[in-house]
């Protein structure tokens, strides 16, 4: 059992490091999410994320790591915009990201949620 469990962590990092150089290659080559396949692989990333990669103890600090980055994402998109020449790139990487994250933020949310409500 011990490799199947090491070879599920394998699938959820490499998910992971795909889905973010993923999300930056959209955000600079593509000028966004506004692909549906481009934003149809980011979820589907970012949900193997969210089952796969974030272990019990690593539930607080990945929702806290990720609902920052969902806010200064949100925040910071129009300042990007502003930016002389890579200013659109720079927000179409963070609408990439954020499309990542999110989907693996809310599998994780809904696992913390299930294990609270499941201890007596």
């Amino acid at each position: 059992m011990s490799k199947e469990l090491d070879l599920i962590a394998r699938i959820g990092s490499w998910a992971f490091i795909i889905g973010v150089v993923v999300a930056l290659l959209i955000g600079v080559f593509s000028g966004g999410t506004e692909n549906p396949v481009a934003t149809s692989v980011l979820i589907i990333l970012g949900l193997i994320v969210g089952l796969l990669n974030v272990t019990g103890r690593e539930t607080t600090p990945f929702l806290l790591a990720t609902v920052s980055l969902v806010i200064v994402s949100y925040m910071g998109g129009p300042v990007f915009s502003n930016v002389a020449a890579i200013g659109a790139s720079l927000q179409s990487v963070l609408s990439a990201l954020i499309t990542f994250v999110i989907p693996a933020t809310v599998i994780v949310s809904l696992k913390a949620i299930y294990a609270l409500a499941h201890d007596e």
